[in-house]
């Protein structure tokens, strides 16, 4: 009889192969093919055995361990879709520093004052340090308890001391479990300290919320299999010179996945912005040449963003320089290519430097009217009339394209005080006190208002 082989696996995604190789077809990460001895053998029949529960009619199944519970903290309950739900595993990943750890102590503080029990489990800093971050954000409550561990049965040992409905693991990657092998952080030890949690998390009905590390490039890091195994994956983002912190949810079970919550980090900890658009917008005594203002859907929040460019000669010598900051430099290039080729200005021998104002990120084919406007005026040097917002998407030939949700985007604007909009055809009705320039293309707003 011939031996049985050795079988290859991917420690990233669990891909399986008859040798070792150095990069994983599946999910290209290197290094992640590991030896796991002889392939199993081929499953046998299955006869059917007890079940948990028996199967009812959908309609009677009952919705009150389901529900949400509100944290008080109406920025982040926007983001989980209304509150924490009991039995739910949640993965919020940041770059360290940016304040994760405060804002979830303050939210553990809300539900030990509220709903019941909280438990941190803190792998990284002392139970000192932690404790004087919670005297500096007002955090103490006598149901708030916070134990330092790094081994995964001494945090179990824990929960079923306190027995809290609220559980804080930071980090993932410190909790090591001496059952499984591999380096403290590894996927293997991550993949195990994550699938126990949450299947205690789910017999428990408690809460859990993991905090985990980001890599140089700001993915998660571990396994992607540690994001299949939570219900919401919540990302933190945040510039450290700036106080700006965005709250994102990527992945959520149990609401909307592109609801963000605005906060702003001081000397008290993380407080939240309700009506964040006066952070993205410049105020001015007058308008100046290269801004225009548009306006972002963030989820179902419209956000007034300010778009900036900045054309200037290259001093005679070398190329042409591009520079982008908060927006998608792909975008920029395309914009700028249209504005030179169908709005009629020069930008071959200029540097164009274009950016957001605020620490926001725009992403959405909305601003490009924006920013064709902005790189023109900057060109022109002349300014944008005062109280304009600018709303649509360039095409390649010019043409200006509709946007969604065009209308809560105006009602936004006018609420801020904007008078006249620009937009492509058939936008829909203007709000009241608002007065609408509806351009067919590039060439026609340019004309309209250079």
């Amino acid at each position: 009889m011939k031996s049985a082989r050795p079988a290859h696996r991917c420690t990233e995604c669990g891909y399986a192969s008859a040798k070792w190789v150095g990069r994983c077809p599946e999910c290209q990460a290197w290094g992640s093919i590991q030896e796991f001895g002889a392939p199993a053998a081929a499953l046998r029949a299955v006869s059917a055995g007890p079940v948990t529960a028996p199967a009812r009619p959908i309609a009677q199944v009952e919705l009150a361990g389901a529900r949400a519970v509100p944290t008080g903290i109406e920025e982040f309950d926007r983001v989980l879709g209304g509150g924490l739900v009991p039995g739910a595993v949640l993965l919020v990943a940041g770059e360290p520093g940016v304040g994760k750890s405060t804002l979830l102590l303050e939210v553990a503080h809300r539900v030990a004052a509220s709903n019941g029990p909280a438990l941190v489990v803190s792998g990284e800093e002392s139970a000192g340090q932690v404790r004087l971050r919670a005297e500096r954000i007002g955090a103490l409550h006598e149901r708030l308890y916070l134990a330092a561990e790094t081994e995964l049965s001494a945090v179990l040992a824990h929960v079923e001391q306190v027995n809290p409905t609220l559980l804080i693991l930071d980090s993932v990657q410190t909790v090591r479990s001496p059952a499984v092998d591999g380096t403290d952080g590894g996927a293997s030890q991550v993949r195990a300290v994550a699938g126990a949690l949450t299947a205690v998390a789910k017999s428990r009905g408690m809460t859990t919320i993991l905090v985990g590390h980001v890599t140089k490039d700001g993915a998660i890091a571990g396994p992607r299999t540690l994001e299949h195994l939570v219900d919401v994956v919540v990302s933190f983002d945040g510039e450290r010179h700036s106080t700006l912190r965005l709250v994102r949810a990527t992945k959520n079970r149990f609401g909307p996945a592109d609801e963000i919550g605005c906060f702003e980090i001081g000397d008290g900890g993380v407080v939240g912005v309700p009506d964040p658009s006066a952070l993205f917008v410049s105020r001015r005594s007058a308008p100046v040449p290269g801004s225009c203002v548009t306006v972002t859907m963030e989820g179902s929040r419209p956000l007034l963003a300010e778009v900036q460019a900045l054309v200037a000669g290259t001093g005679g010598g070398g190329s042409p320089r591009r520079a982008v900051s908060g927006l998608d430099a792909q975008r920029v290039a395309m914009v700028n290519a249209v504005v030179e080729r169908r709005g009629g200005v020069k930008l071959a021998e200029a540097d164009v430097f274009a950016a957001s104002v605020g620490g926001v990120r725009i992403a959405e084919p909305a601003a490009d009217l924006a920013l064709a406007l902005a790189i023109a005026s900057a060109a022109k040097d002349r300014a944008l009339p005062e109280g304009l917002v600018a709303l649509g998407e360039v095409g390649l030939s010019g043409e200006i394209r509709r946007v969604g949700g065009a209308g809560r985007r105006l009602a936004e604007a006018a609420r801020q005080g904007y008078k006249v909009a620009l937009v492509p055809a058939d936008a829909g009705a203007a709000p009241p006190g608002m007065r609408l320039i509806e351009v067919p293309d590039l060439g026609t707003a340019f004309y309209r208002l250079f």
